[in-house]
């Protein structure tokens, strides 16, 4: 039976009570005794030999190097796929700097600002090499080797070859676009950080770190400091915004650690934002040369493609740089129908900061060039570009459907979510709008994206699907709360309220009740952590799965209580019902633990507490659909961008808790907005990053982000518990797609169409001035 604040009801968070108050616990609010903090050396070129590290003899005690980080093995992250090529990244530089703001040298003082008046003293000796920046021009034969060892800068050739040609060659339609998507960097509001410290009483490292997931990260670090992994204890406190950011390992935590197992005290590195724009936290940038072939209806008869990705100077631990570059090929096609298919992707190494996976990972990228090209495709024919949507979306009737790269889709109605988006945007509104003009000059657009977000899969590799269980352990106590500790970790998400609602909706007990505990890798089952929008599928199905077990052991014992059949009860609203009267869960806690006499000798010996494992009935993904429409005004004297209108129609399943969906699509898609309008990390051809500051890397801010109008279907999944599907990245996915079409739709009456995002004012204007020229 459903429950007022069981899955469905939007319940308010309940971890919003101490972020409100103040009483959020993050890694800058952490203090131990005797901390020391540290401050790093970093690279001030692109690429380099490094010569020597030139330190004061008075500060030789205070200053580390990559000579003595002793029995610290390089970082490796090596995907299974055939013929990737595996960079070694050592947590200081060693003989060759590959990007700015690499780690050389670290500094330990009493506190930042000591320890960055040591960096400050330290000098380095490096003889320049010339930068690759480009990731079109690392490809070229004569282009310098980012990896001496290496024969190019290729990471990873990998593709889908489908047979076009008979297809293209009878097409009449033939549309070729070159796209490109600038590199961005996460900003979350809380940077990087971690503090570490040896507890000599456990003989064990403890770390607490800002991390999307705990367990993984003890992995990591256990390898390269190489100790057994029961000898590294991570926890992870509150997270302000992690978006893929905080789901890696790098030089930073490994040196703090090496060093904390070793000084005898506790310290700690706080990223400061310059260090984040600079030097760590690069992501998403893209090229695309795709051709599309379509009969004069619209219908796409064949798509050819080639991508590159920019994959920065090392290989990011543990998703690798093969991530985007592996997805492009297989995502591409998004929800349509594609008959014939060809792809080709390559991961280019560069002298820029690794590339690492952001919020969507490859599919905003995809999503704009798909959508770009469908618009594209119904310029050339005259049609409206919803219409050629309409042709090749995959339709209700085909659920469940394999498409042409074998993506499975479980359910869904993608038809009816454009239909949604266009209603509700008023597409025929807007075309009488456009017809008669803005009396300030402006220009108008409408832009649609629609695309499949391929949610909640297990790991693939090598074309064999693999999975392990996420796992949840669940324990009454003896005064009945109930204990459910999982180990995800939540980065926003909302999990200690959805995963205290599951418990909700299969025990009944009050919601104020239950305790969810995330982020210690002492406390909780190993879990992979929080990426791929998953939480509330495999996480939330194991807590499910955990509280079922529960009720089953709470029904046996309450009906011995009650002196009737097990058959003959019910688990229900934080009680155990029978014929004849009730029990609840509490006093049925309360027997067990400290009445044990009064229960039956045949009692579960396993106690009320529980250890239970889940995965999705399918592992290739549950797919969520989406459709953004959107309306611009484009002023083309200053090429100033205002967002008019924008709806989102969504189907993300049975939504646990409506609130916290439409929470992660606003979320989402402001952080869209930025990658379409913003957002860019340029590079000089010295490799050198040209925006240090939030002066010059441009976010969204309140006044950029309308009032976005959701639309909600629920489709349920037929391979989740309870139905749902995933929905943390959503929302960052269709803006780009969505705005550059309107931007285009807007510039169209002046023959001007722009393929690169950002599209910032001086884009525009560029354009405009080039095709009046």
């Amino acid at each position: 039976m459903a429950h007022a604040n069981g899955v469905g009801a939007s319940v308010l968070r309940k971890e919003d009570d101490r972020f409100l108050r103040g009483q959020g616990q993050y890694i800058g609010d952490i203090s131990l005794d005797r901390t020391r903090e540290i401050a790093f050396v970093r690279a001030p070129v692109a690429h380099a030999r490094l010569l020597g590290i030139q330190i004061p003899e008075s500060l030789r005690s205070s200053v580390f190097t990559a000579n003595d980080l002793t029995g610290v093995k390089p970082i490796r992250a090596v995907s299974p796929l055939p013929g990737f090529k595996p960079s070694e990244q050592h947590p200081l530089v060693t003989e060759k700097i590959r990007h700015v703001g690499e780690l050389i040298a670290m500094c330990v003082a009493d506190t930042r600002a000591e320890a960055e008046d040591i960096a400050n003293q330290i000098t380095v000796d490096y003889e320049a090499l010339p930068a690759v920046v480009d990731m079109l021009d690392a490809q070229l034969p004569d282009a310098p080797r980012v990896h001496d060892e290496w024969s190019d800068n290729i990471y990873l050739e990998v593709g889908f070859d489908g047979d076009i040609e008979s297809a293209a060659r009878q097409a009449p339609v033939k549309v070729t676009r070159q796209l490109r998507t600038s590199r961005q960097v996460m900003s979350p509001i809380e940077g990087r950080g971690f503090i570490a410290h040896w507890d000599t009483r456990l003989n064990q490292l403890v770390v607490h770190g800002a991390s999307q997931f705990p367990h993984v990260v003890r992995s990591g670090l256990a390898g390269a400091l190489q100790i057994p992994e029961i000898q590294v204890r991570v926890i992870s406190p509150d997270i302000g915004g992690g978006f893929g950011y905080k789901a890696i390992v790098t030089g930073e935590e490994i040196c703090l650690c090496w060093l904390a197992m070793r000084c005898g005290h506790p310290v700690r590195w706080l990223e400061d934002r310059r260090e984040q724009l600079t030097a760590n936290a690069n992501c998403r940038e893209h090229y695309y040369d795709m051709t599309a072939f379509a009969d004069k209806n619209g219908k796409i008869l064949a798509f050819d493609a080639t991508a590159v990705v920019d994959s920065g100077a090392y290989s990011a631990f543990p998703f690798t740089a093969a991530i985007e570059a592996s997805q492009i090929s297989a995502i591409l096609p998004g929800p349509y129908d594609l008959p014939a298919y060809r792809c080709s992707t390559v991961a280019v190494a560069t002298n820029k900061t690794p590339q690492l996976p952001y919020r969507g990972v490859a599919r905003p990228g995809c999503c704009y060039a798909m959508e770009v090209m469908i618009d594209a495709i119904a310029r050339e024919i005259g049609m409206e570009p919803y219409e050629v949507r309409l042709a090749n979306l995959v339709g209700p009737e085909q659920m469940p459907f394999d498409n042409v790269t074998d993506k499975h889709f479980d359910s869904g109605d993608y038809p009816e979510l454009l239909r949604k988006a266009v209603t509700a945007i008023d597409l025929d509104g807007v075309r009488e709008r456009q017809k008669k003009g803005e009396p300030d000059g402006r220009l108008i657009g409408l832009g649609i994206s629609i695309f499949s977000e391929q949610t909640a899969h297990g790991a693939t590799a090598d074309g064999k699907r693999r999975v392990m269980h996420e796992q949840a352990f669940a324990r009454l106590t003896p005064d009945g709360r109930l204990d459910i500790r999982v180990g995800i970790q939540s980065i926003g998400q909302g999990l200690e309220t959805t995963l205290a609602q599951v418990a909700v909706e299969r025990l009944g007990i009050e919601i104020s009740h239950i305790h969810v505990r995330l982020g210690d890798t002492e406390l909780s089952p190993y879990s992979s952590g929080a990426w791929g929008s998953r939480g509330m599928v495999w996480a939330g199905g194991a807590v499910a799965r955990a509280c079922e077990e529960i009720a089953r052991r709470v029904a046996s014992i309450g009906a011995a209580l009650l002196q009737t059949e097990i058959a003959s009860v019910e688990v229900r609203d934080g009680g155990v019902y029978g014929p004849d009267g009730s029990i609840s869960i509490a006093d049925i806690a309360k027997a067990y633990y400290l009445s044990p006499a009064d229960l039956p000798g045949d009692t579960d010996s396993r106690g009320l507490e529980t250890t239970e494992g889940y995965a999705p009935d399918c592992l290739t993904g549950i797919h969520t659909g989406s459709a953004h429409a959107t309306v611009v005004a484009v002023d083309p004297e200053t090429g100033g961008v205002e967002i008019l209108d924008y709806v989102i129609a969504e189907d993300a399943g049975i939504l646990v808790n409506p609130m916290i969906v439409d929470g992660q699509l606003r979320g989402g898609a402001a952080q869209g907005i930025g990658t379409a309008l913003f957002e860019e990390m340029p590079y000089d051809d010295q490799g050198q990053p040209l925006a240090s500051t939030l002066a010059e890397y441009l976010l969204p801010g309140t006044t950029d982000v309308p009032n976005i109008r959701l639309l909600h279907m629920e489709t349920p999944s037929p391979y989740t518990n309870f139905g749902q599907k995933g929905v943390g990245e959503g929302g960052a996915i269709g803006p780009a797609g969505a705005i550059a079409n309107a931007i285009n739709d807007a510039l169209a009456s002046l023959g001007v169409e722009i393929c690169r995002i950002p599209i910032t004012p001086r884009r525009i204007i560029e354009a405009i001035e080039e095709q009046r020229r």
